[in-house]
């Protein structure tokens, strides 16, 4: 099995900043996307931004130029430094991760369980 495991975020006046990391641990032979999720009340799940295990990055068009996502792939980590957090960023933050668990294995998604980011005005 694939664990995610994240630890972060918490509780910012708009403004401030927050950083979010995740790991990921198990059986893992290659680890393709890797990046962060967020889903806020009554709303859908959007992608924040991702990347990808050769560096590239796709980000969410209202994330740009205030977070910034890293990896390191010898550890199979992931962060998200957020900065300038505004209000409309509260939300519960999922890490996701492709995973491929064997070199025959075709790559499935694994979630975190979540961690909340909660900006006040």
């Amino acid at each position: 099995q694939v664990q995610l495991v994240e630890s972060g975020g918490g509780l910012v006046q708009a403004g401030g900043s927050l950083s979010l990391s995740c790991a990921a641990s198990g059986t893992i032979f290659r680890i393709n996307d890797m990046g962060w999720y967020r889903q806020a009340p009554g709303k859908q799940r959007e992608l924040v931004a991702v990347v990808s295990s050769g560096g590239r990055i796709n980000s969410a068009d209202s994330v740009k130029g205030r977070f910034t996502i890293s990896r390191d792939n010898a550890k199979n980590t992931v962060a998200l430094q957020m900065n300038s957090l505004k209000p409309e960023d509260t939300a519960v933050y999922y890490c996701a991760a492709d995973v491929a668990r064997t070199v025959i294995t075709a790559p499935r998604r694994f979630w975190g369980q979540g961690t909340q980011v909660t900006v006040s005005s």
